[in-house]
């Protein structure tokens, strides 16, 4: 077999290297600058010869990547990777600054990829992938004696030969930490005869396709060396035996007879040092892409330049690295690789020092110099007078005029929507999206939610390049294609919601052209569309684009339209809906309820006359609670719905707020007692939970609140999560009183209703939230009531409901709930209340005990007071338990001598009950007892 030494007498020689290893690239910079050929040869797709001469060009800037993909479907692509230390990149430059012809000799990518079309539709194992990228040699498992299923990895052979449990270690040692040698082709002999015995044991090593390539690279060579003289091949080294062996360009090209084609374009686009590393998948994929381009980079002092680069990154991070750590870092990695018997300090020597003196043992932050350091962020940039389809033309000017540079490293773009360039920043990348091409993904932002503010992540990677390749069907720039798709989907769409979503897009993305086509498609679904399902899954995304549409100032009213009649049939149609529905498809139709219960409160209220009255539960009516429902007749201000959702505070208040034209006297019988009175079994009339109506123009938000009441008060027919969940949205809102949903829980639980049944109700119930149970001791009795009473033959079947409600709970209100029910009921008599709920058993409606006597004992140390007896004005039980009676007793002692009569100068001590408490600088100050309650 054929050397590059005995080669070169014939003008030829082999360069066998490592796919993007620093050391084969610096050796190939010297051999080429010692050989001096007049063409060079690259393992790559031949189609790019035209594209090598950009490799000069100044704003080409790797890591790039060659694209391939198939005209007609760019969806079937392949990628040709090449980093600034890839051996292939550097012959490219040198060729460039030489002036020498470049040309890529691999298998076409014409045949590659249709190979690999036909391979899956055959359904069979071996199609080219991106190991077929330049580098298939460096990707494999271990050696197999068969050498016919299992692909060979040549590194991991000659690194367990020279006994190396790791490749990554072995090839740093015998090649990237080695001096120069004097003979500039002496490295690819040694190489060459490596490979060459593995492949005299394995033969082809399992890669199927590689006598295919072979052949196709000798054909290549054979033609440079006739129209060239010396000719330098660059491949990878599993490759040179192969290259060497003397054939004729019959038997070879009769290998190639008959391969499936397809026509294909070429093109450079930008890659990353993360889809570089073999975690990635990518076949010629290495371990540690930035480890690497630091090592080509920095030939001299690699290890205390890579401890700066460390340092660095850990102070950004607000880590306190100093230079000292740098010093002793490089000292201790210099040690190890002594130990450890290296010729220099590799990663693992580097990480372990890093490790030790700047991360004080952690790897936590070695995670982050793994991630930012050892792979690296890094993203290439492609010249534009590279090749490209006019969509990704306009994409690139696009991203210059908005100033949004595709960035590897993901980051947050917080977006004000009343600025023009953020405007037209959120409509570019709504429509992407709406193209497939994800770049930025919607997140939720830190500053509230208010509609005139989005939150955008931003991560380019690679493959959207074949997005935008793909998405060039539709349209020459992104507006036109974004129109033309949006169009398509609306059309083509299997279900109204999905319509739904696509009108939403359109307006997100300022697609006016688009909407009329949409708009028709949606009036079209809608009107014959039937199912209420259907319909509540659909309304959510239409308010939200009428309310986006608002804040963007495009034209919402047809949506508007749309969506208030959408609403309505839902009104009507969602009672019927409810009835005799399984587990599941109550579940379903629940989170149906909830979507549809927010959209309507976000739907802007219909136009009314000037003179008209005012409506009922509008919020800025709502000025107080009423006396009968528990209120102590303050006036406070109960917010029934704002814009983020419904506001529970009226309902924990203590009762019903009373509405325009009810006396404050009728909260409970008024508020609580005449909807459903009120209420027609269809829910389409107009319901007024104040009885103060008086000819109001029909209102969807009281449609929706009539039948949420007649859902809530139906029967068994509807399933208890059901109603469970209608009557917390009516509480939610302020509409239903506190009474009244005792009464509606009481019925619920009641013993004639089943445990299943009952569970179900609580779950719909307390999905809002559990602090309702904290603050109303009544609810909570109830539960634990008919907890308690629940048959032990069915209480296995309730539990995994009640623990799946409750688990939804947040910890804190988990743990009062928890409180409350180990302290126990509580007894009418021992509970201060004087409204007409002092009559009621609950749980803790009395004083806390044990925590009122640990809080009076510190009141006590402040005061000065010596015994207990000087509290006597507070209501306590002195049968009560301390929480802490030693601590009691050391109290009771009496304050601590000193020099002062007390804690604090200059004021009185207390020395009996009910004495004042003055300050001598400030004798105006009323006096205040200890024993007097005041109101807050």
């Amino acid at each position: 077999m054929s050397t590059p030494t005995t080669e070169e007498a014939a003008g030829l020689v082999l360069l066998g290297v490592r796919h993007h290893g620093p050391g084969s690239a610096r050796a190939v910079g010297a051999a080429l600058e010692a050989y001096r050929p007049e063409v060079v040869l690259i393992e790559g797709p031949p189609e790019a010869d035209a594209l090598t001469a950009l490799a000069a060009d100044p704003a080409m800037r790797p890591p790039v990547a060659l694209l391939a993909h198939v005209t007609d479907d760019p969806a079937r692509a392949g990628f040709w990777p090449f980093a600034e230390f890839s051996p292939e990149w550097v012959a490219m430059r040198w060729a460039a600054k030489a002036g020498v012809e470049v040309r890529f000799i691999d298998l076409p990518a014409a045949n590659t990829l249709a190979m690999r079309a036909v391979a899956e539709e055959a359904d069979a194992p071996g199609g080219p992938d991106e190991a077929d990228a330049p580098g298939e040699a460096e990707e494999a498992d271990e050696p197999d004696e068969a050498a016919a299923a299992v692909r060979v990895d040549p590194l991991a052979v000659l690194a367990e030969t020279a006994g190396y449990d790791d490749p990554e270690r072995w090839w740093e040692d015998a090649v990237e930490h080695q001096g120069e040698d004097a003979d500039a082709l002496a490295p690819f002999e040694a190489l060459a005869e490596a490979m060459a015995a593995i492949r005299e044991r394995y033969g082809d090593g399992g890669h199927s396709q590689d006598p295919l390539r072979e052949a196709h690279m000798r054909l290549r060579m054979r033609e440079a060396r006739r129209a060239h003289g010396r000719t330098a091949v660059v491949c990878g080294a599993w490759h040179v035996p192969a290259l060497g062996v003397r054939t004729t360009a019959a038997a070879d090209r009769q290998l190639l007879k008959g391969l499936p084609k397809a026509k294909v374009e070429t093109t450079w686009v930008p890659w990353t040092h993360r889809r570089l590393a073999r975690a990635s998948g990518y076949g010629a994929g290495i371990d540690s892409p930035g480890w690497y381009g630091h090592l080509f980079a920095a030939p001299d002092r690699p290890v205390t330049r890579w401890m700066t680069k460390v340092a660095g990154l850990l102070r950004e991070e607000d880590f306190p690295v100093s230079s000292a750590h740098v010093i002793e870092a490089v000292r201790l990695a210099d040690t190890l690789a002594v130990m450890r018997g290296r010729p220099l300090a590799g990663l693992g020597e580097t990480t372990d020092a890093v490790r030790a003196v700047m991360c004080d043992g952690s790897d936590v932050p070695l995670a982050l110099i793994q991630d930012r350091l050892v792979v690296g962020d890094v993203l290439g940039e492609v010249p534009p007078e590279a090749p490209a389809v006019p969509l990704a033309r306009d994409l690139a000017r696009e991203q210059r005029r908005l100033r949004l540079k595709p960035e590897a490293l993901e980051r947050e773009l917080e977006l004000d929507l009343r600025k023009d360039t953020d405007a037209a920043r959120s409509r570019l990348l709504h429509r992407l999206r709406l193209l497939g091409i994800d770049w930025g993904e919607p997140a939720a932002g830190r500053d509230g939610k208010g509609t005139f503010r989005e939150t955008w992540r931003l991560r380019w990677e690679p493959e959207l390049a074949i997005r935008v390749a793909e998405a060039g069907i539709w349209g020459t720039t992104v507006e036109a294609a974004a129109t033309a798709r949006a169009e398509d989907q609306a059309v083509h769409a299997s279900a109204l919601a999905e319509v739904t979503a696509v009108a939403e897009r359109c307006l997100l993305a300022a697609l006016s052209d688009a909407l009329p086509i949409v708009m028709r498609v949606l009036a079209d679904r809608a009107a014959l569309d039937a199912d209420v399902s259907h319909l509540a899954a659909a309304l959510p995304a239409l308010v939200r684009a009428v309310r986006y549409g608002d804040v963007r100032g495009t034209d919402s009213a047809a949506l508007a339209r749309v969506a208030e009649g959408l609403a309505r049939r839902i009104c009507v149609g969602f009672p019927p809906a409810c009835v005799g529905l399984d587990a599941d498809g109550a579940a379903a139709l629940r989170t149906h309820l909830d979507a549809v219960h927010r959209a309507i409160a976000l739907l802007p209220p219909p136009p009314r006359p000037a003179d008209a009255g005012p409506v009922v539960g509008d919020p800025s009516l709502v000025a107080g609670r009423s006396a009968g429902a528990g209120g102590a007749g303050r006036p406070e201000a109960v917010p029934i719905a704002d814009e983020d959702g419904p506001s529970a505070a009226g309902a924990l208040a203590g009762g019903p707020s009373p509405v325009a034209g009810q006396p404050a006297g009728a909260g409970a019988a008024g508020a609580g007692g005449t909807v459903a009175a009120s209420v027609p079994g269809d829910a389409r009339g107009a319901v007024d939970p104040g009885g103060a109506t008086g000819g109001q123009p029909d209102d969807l938000r009281e449609r929706w609140a009539g039948m949420l009441r007649a859902l809530a008060e139906r029967d068994g027919a509807i399933p208890g999560l059901l109603r469970g969940a209608a009557a917390r949205l009516l509480l939610d809102d302020g509409r239903l009183a506190a009474e009244e949903v005792a009464r509606l829980m009481g019925l619920a639980l009641s013993p004639g209703t089943g445990p299943l049944e009952a569970a179900g109700w609580v779950e719909g119930f307390l999905a809002g939230g559990g602090m309702l149970l904290v603050h109303d001791e009544r609810l909570l009795g109830l539960v634990d009531g008919w907890l308690a009473g629940v048959p032990g033959e069915a209480f296995t079947d309730v539990l995994p409901l009640l623990r799946r409600t409750f688990a939804e709970f947040e910890p804190g209100v988990r743990r009062s709930v928890g409180e409350l029910v180990r302290r126990g009921p509580t007894a009418a008599g021992r509970r201060r209340d004087t409204t007409a709920e002092a009559g009621l058993p609950g749980f803790g409606a009395g004083i806390d005990q044990p925590r009122a006597r640990a809080a009076l004992r510190t009141v006590r140390l402040l005061l000065g007071a010596t015994t207990t007896s000087d509290l006597s004005d507070l209501d306590l039980d002195p049968d009560a338990p301390d929480l802490d009676p030693d601590l009691d007793r050391d109290l009771d002692r009496g304050p601590h001598p000193g020099p002062h009569p007390g804690p604090y100068p200059g004021r009185d001590r207390i020395s009996g009950p009910g004495r004042a408490v003055r300050d001598p600088a400030h004798p105006a100050h009323p006096a205040h007892h200890l024993g007097e309650r005041h109101d807050a």
